[in-house]
């Protein structure tokens, strides 16, 4: 598969974070945070990582428990795992620690459900003083104040900023390929889309299949006109 991730400003921020991390000198601590509201592309820029630093990657599910969390996180590590957690909490230990690559864990608000998994995780840091990043939604920081001991261990606190024009057009050969974009339209789906890359992604989609449809290599403001575009509202009732 061809890679077709482009370098918007939210992956060169986790990019540097994670450089700092993994190269930190020992003693310091090595858990860095992505958190960022929904569709900032924390999990495109994460997965970008995991091919960059060969990271192990895993998006957590909310049925999860720490026997599953562990046999996941195993599986993406190539290695079978044990039978017991503190078995399995020592294989993943001794393999981050031997191959001093980052693990990535995506979606942890849904850790934050229980003391237990939260200090599965703090204990995965600790037996292998490598490096762990999690990422979560926009209130992660505030909730992990809960745990102190967890709390101090962060390095990098690293908030997923808002999409940019600058971004959109280096989203735009990727979404909306052969068509020219005009810099007004492409403004106007960056106001629309109040920061998030996933719906920018989507509008250049649609606009694509537009233009596809017309016959046409260029777009502008204007000429799409008062065509709908994506803004995450449910569509609202028309008039009879």
């Amino acid at each position: 598969m061809v890679n077709r991730t482009a370098r918007i400003s939210n992956l060169d921020l986790v990019a540097i974070a994670a450089e700092k991390l993994i190269s930190r000198v020992d003693g310091l601590p090595g858990i860095g945070v992505i958190y960022g509201e929904a569709g900032r592309g924390k999990t495109i820029a994460c997965s970008a990582l995991a091919n960059q630093a060969r990271g192990y990657y895993v998006q957590m599910r909310s049925a999860w428990n720490r026997k599953t969390m562990l046999e996941k996180i195993l599986f993406e590590m190539g290695i079978k795992p044990m039978s017991t957690i503190a078995s399995m909490l020592d294989q993943i230990c001794e393999q981050i620690a031997a191959s001093r690559r980052p693990l990535i864990i995506d979606e942890f608000d849904f850790c934050l459900r229980s003391d237990n998994m939260v200090e599965l995780v703090r204990d995965i840091y600790e037996g292998s003083q490598g490096t762990l990043i999690l990422v979560g939604e926009e209130m992660l920081p505030h909730k992990l104040k809960k745990w102190e001991r967890f709390h101090s261990r962060v390095m990098a606190w690293i908030p997923a900023m808002p999409v940019s024009v600058s971004d959109a057009q280096k989203l735009a050969p990727i979404y909306c390929p052969d068509v020219e974009i005009s810099a007004d339209l492409l403004e106007h789906i960056v106001q629309l889309a109040n920061g998030s890359v996933r719906r920018v992604c989507v509008n250049l989609t649609l606009i694509h299949e537009q233009a596809m449809i017309s016959a046409e290599t260029s777009m502008t403001l204007k000429a799409w006109g008062e065509r709908d575009l994506y803004t995450g509202e449910a569509p609202k009732r028309r008039a009879a």
